[in-house]
């Protein structure tokens, strides 16, 4: 007999692309006088890169967790270049209208907050307010270039153990503190089981396919989505070591929208978890400003 202990803290829900895909998310309940999170991974993340942020919140606010084609439970593209951030869009767009959402704060991680700036460009006065989460109007080259070495390729483990050691293995520069147990949910926040026994990444290899093609990460003058924030609450997140987001940048977004506010997280690279207590204080600086306008 299930007890309120095992009971999941989300519903799943699902919505169809324009090109006929049945893509995912969760759906953390939270208070119906505000405006909800939705919150978009990166590249090759999902929706339960943002569980702990979600069940921090839940409750006080709704939390919508997607999950972009070719990731997770959502869908793979039958066209896999179809995986661009303009189609992504698209994707978004959909789930906003089918969710009848007027008024959201969006919350990106790396391509997720190239998501954001595109969906405040197309319809500003539904943006309540933004996390941006190591990623800006510029990405350094050396960190796409990284990032373009490693998506796509399969691997697979046959235990759980195997696969914390060579997520460890691949991101000591970006978490260098962590131990084991951080490894091991990480490993199951990007992996999934297969039906034949095997641990293999949560994602579409194809995606790479798209990505490994110069401009295709972002849209058009991502500076130019960016000024769509300029007046709403804003944080930028960035990674003290990241190789995605230069500090400049982030100086800069941080100068060009008045009130906004740029927290680093020491020692840590591309992208910070959003769990950080740095980052978790910002976070609520961010929707307690939001919960009042």
């Amino acid at each position: 007999m299930a007890t309120a202990r095992n009971l999941p803290s989300y519903t799943d829900g699902y919505w169809w692309s324009g090109d006929g895909l049945r893509l995912h998310y969760r759906d953390y309940p939270g208070r119906t006088d505000r405006p909800p999170l939705i919150c978009i991974p990166g590249l090759t993340r999902n929706a339960r890169d943002y569980e702990k942020l979600a069940e921090r919140l839940a409750g006080d606010w709704r939390v919508i967790a997607v999950e972009l084609r070719g990731r997770g439970e959502s869908a793979y593209a039958k066209d896999p270049m179809s995986y661009v951030p303009l189609t992504y869009l698209q994707d978004l767009e959909a789930l906003v209208a089918e969710l009848k959402l007027d008024r959201f704060v969006a919350v990106g991680t790396s391509l997720g907050g190239i998501l954001t700036m595109l969906m405040a460009s197309t319809h500003p006065e539904r943006i309540a307010g933004a996390v941006l989460n190591d990623v800006g109007p510029e990405i350094d080259p050396a960190g796409l270039g990284r990032i373009r070495g490693y998506v796509g390729k399969s691997t697979w483990h046959p235990t759980w153990m195997h696969a914390a050691r060579a997520v460890a293995e691949a991101n000591a520069h970006v978490y260098p503190h962590w131990g084991i147990t951080g490894w091991l949910d990480m490993a199951k926040r990007t992996h999934r089981l297969t039906s034949a026994g095997r641990i293999v990444l949560d994602y579409d290899m194809k995606i790479a396919e798209p990505f490994r093609v110069p401009g295709n990460e972002a849209g058009p003058d991502m500076w130019r989505a960016f000024d769509a924030l300029a007046d709403k609450p804003l944080l930028i997140v960035r990674g003290g070591t990241s190789d995605i987001l230069p500090a400049a940048v982030a100086d800069r977004m941080h100068a060009q929208v008045p009130g906004s506010e740029l927290v680093t997280i020491p020692d840590t690279g591309h992208t910070p978890t959003l769990i950080e207590p740095e980052a978790e204080a910002a976070i609520d600086r961010l929707l307690a400003r939001v919960a009042v306008a």
